[in-house]
């Protein structure tokens, strides 16, 4: 008979110098208490009922320093401001391996001291034990339910609030302050709704994330996806298709690479689909592309931001559709945003107004760069099919049905060039969550203008410039892999009190 399975006690279990032992530990942490938490639920299901509380803590990491780190200033994360203690409850070691590493070698090296790992005082939810969701309602009966919440420890609301990524937090002078902007059950709260909102897993989730509002977009990146996971004769075309290795869509359809090998499709398409659908063209580092088709409005917007941001992705890039408000620009046109109107209201109470949400240089090269290769204009040429200005985006669909005095006015004093609902709302949770983030529209509009966009004007737009904004917003993303992690990630995002991990 094997031994039943225990939890770890609360406290620390060690200090360790090197990354690979800290990240260990923290496996070995989180691989035991959730096992124990999924064993006794387990028993549970069955029946077996003793009684006790069934408990188990996340690990956490913590670093303490005497005093200041001499670190390459042009860092923009991966030490802590000053002397103090701080630290961190985390989970899914398996799914930010990578991630943790990085961050656990950066500060071991700007430190210069030992990790400390232990077991926090932080409880695993019982539903977050279970990494592909829990299913009990076919296993339990109502009343057996009801007794759950004594037993176990449930998902609480209050616990993982934003306060820290919202720069809101406040710590006692002498208390242990944050080393992350999301703690263990935050992160394991956004991983679920993901898979609720995108009918995909957390971890086929690519580290460069692009945005739509539109179908016809989502159509041409399934095309062009598949026919990259296609053979190729051309070498340099091979080359080029060999760095994907998998397509998945919702349902956990998964079409792998030939150029790879000749694997079958497998997984099966949902029985309908989600309301934020999310299809990934993996690499095997995590560095693909990963398209969502985020629908319209701002709601959307920020609820899908404020989930993937756990996964700390190198950027996120909104490709949609707005109205143009200008009389030069023509349906089809390129707008580049370098600064936004925020009528979307949907973070207010996170991020006021009056917070800048500034342009990101290395964001900004590579849309630009992406459309001069695209297109093949550049220079002075590139200004007749693509303006920067101004983004104003509203909450409001049916805009143009209020006296057109008011929202004219504001348009003008903003010097917006375009109007859509989505746009600054990416863009204002890019920097809330410190992830570098950019926006490229194209005009498919002009209400001002007498230019609405009906069936007929839609069809031939959509056919005509889809595919090649589409191409412009996977080169752009493209080239900031290229580019490096090292300058992407903008000092411009940093706080005056930043946590260390990025």
């Amino acid at each position: 008979m094997t031994d039943p399975i225990t939890p770890l006690p609360s406290g620390p279990i060690g200090t360790f110098d090197s990354p690979d032992a800290v990240l260990d530990a923290v496996r070995s942490i989180y691989g035991r208490n959730t096992a124990y938490l999924r064993d006794r639920f387990a028993a549970f299901t069955r029946g077996v009922d003793d009684h006790k509380r069934c408990q188990a803590g996340y690990p956490y990491v913590k670093l303490s320093t005497a005093s200041a780190a001499a670190v390459d200033t042009r860092l923009s994360y991966g030490f802590v401001e000053g002397p103090g203690t701080y630290s961190t409850t985390l989970t899914r070691p398996d799914l930010f391996d990578r991630y943790y590493r990085e961050q656990f070698t950066l500060l071991l090296r700007n430190h210069g001291v030992p990790l400390e790992v232990g077991v926090s005082d932080e409880a695993i939810p019982i539903h977050f034990a279970f990494p592909n969701g829990m299913h009990v309602e076919g296993d339990l009966t109502p009343e057996r339910l009801a007794t759950l919440p004594d037993l176990f420890d449930l998902p609480d609301l209050a616990r993982m609030d934003d306060t820290i990524v919202n720069g809101t937090y406040e710590a006692a002078l002498d208390a242990v302050k944050p080393l992350a902007l999301f703690t263990g059950p935050r992160v394991d709260f956004s991983l679920h709704r993901l898979r609720h909102y995108t009918a995909t897993a957390p971890e086929d989730f690519q580290n460069f994330i692009l945005f739509t509002n539109y179908q016809f977009y989502v159509d041409e990146f399934i095309r062009m996806a598949r026919e990259i996971m296609e053979p190729a004769a051309d070498p340099d075309l091979a080359t080029y298709r060999r760095q994907y290795d998998r397509f998945v869509e919702p349902g956990e359809i998964v079409t792998h690479n030939r150029n790879l090998g000749d694997v079958p499709v497998n997984g099966s398409k949902p029985p309908r689909m989600p309301q934020m659908p999310a299809y990934h063209l993996t690499r095997p580092d995590g560095n693909g592309i990963t398209l969502v088709n985020i629908g319209v409005g701002p709601s959307n917007a920020k609820t899908i931001t404020d989930h993937i941001a756990v996964l700390r992705p190198h950027a996120w890039i909104m490709l949609g559709h707005c109205a143009g408000l200008r009389s030069s620009q023509r349906l089809g046109d390129y707008v580049l945003a370098h600064g936004y109107v925020r009528d979307d209201h949907v973070l207010d109470a996170d991020l006021p107004t009056w917070v800048p949400v500034p342009a990101l240089a290395e964001v900004q090269r590579a849309l630009e760069t992406a459309v001069e290769r695209v297109t093949g204009l550049s220079g002075y040429a590139l200004k007749s099919i693509m303006r920067t200005g101004t983004v104003a985006t509203i909450d409001n669909r049916n805009w143009e049905l209020r006296d057109h005095r008011e929202p004219l006015m504001r348009f003008s004093q903003s010097r917006a060039i375009a109007l859509d609902m989505e746009s600054a709302t990416i863009a204002a949770n890019g920097f809330r969550f410190r992830v570098p983030y950019g926006t490229l529209l194209c005009v498919s509009d002009k209400p001002m203008h007498g230019q609405l966009k009906l069936p007929g004007m839609a069809d031939r737009f959509y056919r005509e410039r889809v595919d090649q904004h589409l191409k412009i917003g996977v080169l752009a993303m493209e080239l900031l892999r290229e580019h490096g992690m090292e300058t992407l990630h903008s000092r411009k995002l940093r706080s005056l009190a930043e946590a260390a991990f990025q």
